[in-house]
């Protein structure tokens, strides 16, 4: 944490919040709590956490941004592996 009132502190909740407001909360009318609770739990979930391109990893949707990563996890275990086989026939 930083000094006390310093604005960067929460800047990335800033942005989230803003970004449902103007996204979701703005954009509908909710009959009852409960449906704002379940259209902005839907738009938490579906939308942001799946869809939605961030610029915080280069304007990717977090889905297509874990599989890639995925990748090229499964890219480095196999070159461990291809390493591994080499060592042991030469040794």
């Amino acid at each position: 944490m930083s000094a006390r009132g310093n604005p960067y502190d929460n800047a990335f909740v800033e942005s989230f919040i803003r970004t449902l407001k103007y996204e979701e909360v703005y954009l509908n009318e909710y009959e009852t709590f409960s449906d704002a609770l379940d259209n902005i739990a839907h738009f938490i979930e579906d939308v942001y956490n799946k869809k939605r391109l961030h610029s915080a990893i280069g304007y990717r949707s977090p889905m297509d941004f874990e599989k890639e990563k995925e990748m090229e996890m499964e890219m480095e275990m196999e070159k461990g592996v291809k390493a591994s086989k080499v060592l042991n026939t030469v040794f």
